[in-house]
């Protein structure tokens, strides 16, 4: 997935809001980890999912995606089930390589 796909005519302002941002980080790994998180969950989280949603899209992408790959050791105020969920849609970070004929 290489950018948004959704639809956001059914969400409200806030749930809009969100899914823009997820999709337009300071890095393309988190555009990619929060993009498609926000698309395949941000419809069902309810408001207390949504502030921390929030919280966690407020801390710098290079410390995120240090927690997520687990090169730093995550915060213990963001060891909850919702940034677990979020790094479950890890995309893979190795390099595509394609063999050429």
């Amino acid at each position: 997935m290489t950018g948004i796909s959704r639809t956001s005519a059914d969400l409200d302002p806030r749930r809009r809001r969100i899914l823009f941002r997820a999709w337009h980080r300071g890095i393309r790994e988190m555009d990619l980890i929060l993009g498609q998180f926000a698309e395949a969950e941000l419809a069902t989280l309810s408001e207390a999912e949504l502030d921390e949603l929030e919280a966690i899209m407020g801390e710098e992408d290079n410390d995120l995606v240090r927690w997520i790959t687990g090169e730093k050791p995550l915060p213990e105020r963001y060891a909850t089930e919702l940034f677990f969920r979020i790094a479950a849609y890890r995309p893979d970070f190795d390099p595509v390589r394609h063999e050429t004929k």
